[in-house]
């Protein structure tokens, strides 16, 4: 019997020990990104029967059994964390390209819009007295100002085209970097058995690079045996056990991102995950580059038939005042002598030109143009403002629900070793009863 009891007792010390050291490994990683809370599996040993050596039968208790390790996981919390990891990345990549294109456009006193009103202003003042120089001298300054201000929206436009596609090529570098982990952590996990703390931490491996892989691209994750995960992507499969597929990213001249596989095969453009959120974004500034442009040349043309209507001095007709390359990066105006400037009508009228520049105004102008331009991408980066915040919110709630379960609670941690310690105690309290017993027994005799 008191044989019995030490084996009770020191398998209880092993297996309370284990669960300990599970408990210090918790502590110790805290603050480990991905790793997931551990426990040791216990389980009562069943009690057998053999014949002792001699003549009759006996039943011997083993007491507690260790199992293995156990990873703290939930299926369903770890998916729904995925899926608003990959709509945060998307919503976070077009909130910051849709802020950054609204810096660009600036529609503030620097801006085209404002350049625009000052212009108009500048040749009402000339209007009151055609004859002044530095009046005259003004009108072709607002025209110069107007010219920076396309040029300065233009190049800060380009600028975030060219960023775009450097952030695409890091973005998809660092999904490929995830996919050959999960591929390195799937053939692991192929091999080394269930319930080891090589094959939990192989889990968490896994699960890091889905989330990198989530929050980076729009995939299906499929799970097979031992924990293998398997990613496709529309018709193709990017990891199937350790095999491994890696995107390649290409940019057009007019900025559109364009996607592919290493062995040149053509993907769909993402739709999820940062890589959807830039290339959205990188359409968008190709349209708002289109529309300023639109703007610049519409701009040059109704201010060249407005000057060249008019007349420098009676009987000299405007010159072409303005003129346009590829882009509005090369707008420049042709005059540099405020003499030169159009300020007789045909009929001889000293300012009858300046006075029709008012035709130029109002519903439909380039001013009304210039505002529908700021109007539809300022609603655009509101709403995906507001969608980042709930996105945000929708991804805290679903990362503190997998918290809840695989995370590490300091204070859930400490009552648990108090309890170990505990258990641990009355195991060896239970080996010093069995000596004491076989003591008495043996000094019976």
């Amino acid at each position: 019997m008191s044989s019995d009891l030490l084996q009770i007792g020191a398998s209880g010390t092993r297996a309370y020990q284990a669960a300990m050291g599970a408990i210090a490994d918790n502590i110790a990683n805290a603050e480990t990104p991905g790793y997931s809370r551990r426990t040791i599996a216990l389980s009562e040993s069943a009690a057998g029967n053999s014949p002792m050596l001699l003549y009759k039968s006996s039943a011997s208790f083993y007491g507690v059994q260790i199992g293995g390790v156990v990873r703290a996981s939930d299926q369903y919390l770890e998916a729904a964390a995925r899926q608003t990891t990959n709509a945060l990345g998307s919503v976070n990549q077009r909130a910051r390209w849709m802020s950054d294109i609204q810096t660009a456009l600036n529609d503030g006193e620097l801006g085209v819009g404002q350049r625009f009103t000052g212009m108009f202003a500048a040749v009402e003042r000339l209007a009151s007295n055609p004859t002044d120089t530095t009046l005259q001298a003004d009108v072709l300054f607002s025209f110069e100002q107007i010219n920076a201000a396309f040029q300065q929206s233009h190049n800060d436009l380009v600028s975030i085209r060219s960023s775009i596609g450097n952030t695409a090529t890091n973005e998809v570098d660092s999904l490929n970097d995830a996919l050959r982990q999960l591929g390195n952590a799937n053939e692991g996990l192929r091999r080394v058995p269930e319930g080891t703390a090589s094959h939990a931490s192989l889990l968490d491996s896994r699960d890091q690079a889905l989330s990198e892989i989530a929050e980076r691209l729009n995939v299906t994750v499929t799970f097979g045996a031992n924990g293998v995960a398997n990613i496709s992507y529309g018709s193709e499969t990017l990891v199937e056990n350790n095999q491994v597929k890696t995107l390649t990213v290409s940019q057009a001249a007019d900025g559109i991102l364009s996607f592919g596989l290493a062995d040149g095969m053509a993907i769909a453009t993402p739709t999820g995950g940062a890589l959807g959120g830039i290339a959205t974004s990188a359409g968008v500034v190709r349209d708002r580059i289109d529309a300023l442009d639109d703007l610049a040349s519409r701009y040059v043309s109704e201010m060249n038939d407005w000057h060249t209507s008019g007349y420098s001095s009676p009987g000299v007709a405007g010159q072409t005042l303005l003129s346009m390359g590829a882009d509005a990066s090369s707008l420049s105006v042709l005059i540099s002598s405020p003499a030169l400037v159009a300020r007789f009508s045909a009929d001889g009228t000293a300012n009858g030109n300046l006075l029709a520049m008012t035709a130029l105004r109002g519903s439909g102008s380039i001013e009304d143009e210039w505002t529908g331009i700021i109007a539809t991408h300022g609603s655009i980066a509101n709403s995906t403002t507001k969608e980042q915040t709930a996105a945000e919110s929708r991804n805290t709630m679903a990362q503190q629900a997998r918290a809840d379960v695989a995370g590490i609670n300091l204070d859930r941690e400490a009552a648990e070793l108090i309890r170990l310690q505990q258990a641990y105690q009355a195991s060896s309290r239970v080996i010093q009863v069995a000596r004491e017993m076989f003591q008495t027994l043996i000094s019976a005799f």
